[in-house]
């Protein structure tokens, strides 16, 4: 068959995608024209859309392989480089991710998409004005770009610019306001501010788009604990702990919140939990806690009467900061609130993620292993997470 037939196959598979409303068995359909089409003639066409559909599907170990093999049959397709480079990206995998992004920029210096890439990972290593220099060729030639006046903002945030990060984060929300990464991220700068009404709007904003996510729960519940509605705050938590099965934090903050309000049992049982999970974590060498974060489960922990050998002193590198916590928490006093309870805020940037953990107090700590989305909830919980939302918002 010659390049008009092979053509026409890959029109083919590309309006199953497009105008078949993505039902999956068109979808089916797609995949196999493309895969026949591969087999007479190879072409960049055929292996991108083959790629798109298995992102369709969330495989993205098999979008990888394709693009791969794309990649090997034309070495000098930006397109493919730059789409190989983001899946290395959202993988965690920066090595290969640099690598192919580097070589989408070698051929065309001028590609936004993988400038925009390679100046969120330098984002994502706290490079943040080689990363805003990066920026600054991309606004170029996308000045109304959502995503990157949204990594924009959270460079400013991590300069501890928040006002400008405000700035830059509302015109990314005005671009798309349905985007829930830049409603989370405004709510997230405007807990570090201490505006508390402000974050519960955005927050809320965010869960409506997002509602299985556990951090944004947590979030919320800080905020409402500081506007002093502590009921709703609780039942944020509750929501919380039953999305995010893997985070640490959220279990700490919740005790913190059950410990000020009197219920030690409660707050014993959620930091139980939370030593748990901890427990868990610490098989992976490249996590650390913040010197902060472990100072807030001393403090608990010393005040709960559950011993000083806590899980969170091990990650500790900083010998002083060890010191100053180990100190802090036998100095804490039994009768004393522990304070504002720890917030847990996680960055989003539009291709790779950094994250931040301001306190509800406005300091910050971090994690310096990339995040990942949380765990979906398990099919047995009868809990819807839209009830619990909806109840919360009804303050």
């Amino acid at each position: 068959m010659g390049p008009l037939g092979f053509l026409g196959r890959s029109r083919s598979s590309v309006l199953h995608i497009w105008l078949g409303a993505f039902s999956l068995q068109r979808i089916f359909q797609a995949q196999d024209q493309l895969h026949n089409a591969l087999h007479l003639n190879r072409h960049d066409l055929t292996y991108i859309m083959l790629g798109k559909i298995h992102l369709l599907e969330g495989d993205l170990d098999k979008a990888i392989e394709i693009y791969k093999k794309a990649v090997e049959f034309s070495p000098e397709n930006t397109e493919l480089l730059t789409t190989l480079g983001l899946l290395y990206l959202q993988l965690g995998i920066y090595q290969k991710a640099f690598e192919h992004l580097g070589n989408a920029l070698t051929y065309d210096p001028t590609n936004y998409k993988a400038i925009l890439a390679a100046g969120s990972m330098m984002q994502t290593h706290g490079d943040f004005d080689v990363a805003l220099t990066k920026y600054r060729v991309v606004a170029c030639a996308v000045p109304e770009s959502p995503p990157l006046w949204n990594n924009i903002g959270m460079c400013f945030f991590g300069k501890k610019k928040y006002v400008a990060a405000i700035s830059c984060l509302k015109r990314a929300n005005y671009l798309a306001p349905f985007d829930w990464k830049i409603l989370y991220n405004l709510g997230l700068v405007h807990l570090t501010m201490q505006q508390y009404a402000s974050a519960f709007h955005f927050l809320s904003a965010a869960i409506n788009f997002q509602p299985k996510m556990g951090e944004l729960y947590m979030l919320l519940a800080v905020a409402l604990t500081n506007l002093e509605d502590t009921e709703n705050a609780r039942r944020a938590y509750t929501e919380a702990v039953r999305l995010d099965k893997c985070n640490p934090l959220v279990n700490l903050n919740y005790a913190v919140l059950l410990y000020n309000q009197g219920e030690e049992r409660g707050a014993l049982a959620q930091y139980q939990e939370m030593e748990k999970k901890v427990n868990l974590l610490k098989d992976s060498s490249s996590l650390e806690f913040d010197p902060e974060m472990v100072e807030m489960a001393q403090k608990l922990g010393a005040a709960l009467q559950v011993g000083e050998a806590l899980v969170w002193t091990k990650p500790v590198k900083d010998p002083k900061s060890k010191q100053r916590t180990t100190s802090t928490s036998k100095a804490a006093s039994f009768q004393q609130p522990l304070g504002s309870n720890q917030a847990l805020g996680q960055a989003m940037s539009s291709a790779a993620a950094y994250r931040k953990l301001p306190s509800g107090a406005g300091g910050t700590s971090q994690l310096t292993r990339p995040p990942s989305l949380p765990l979906e909830p398990e099919p047995t919980v009868e809990a819807q997470p839209t009830e619990a939302s909806a109840q919360i918002r009804e303050k």
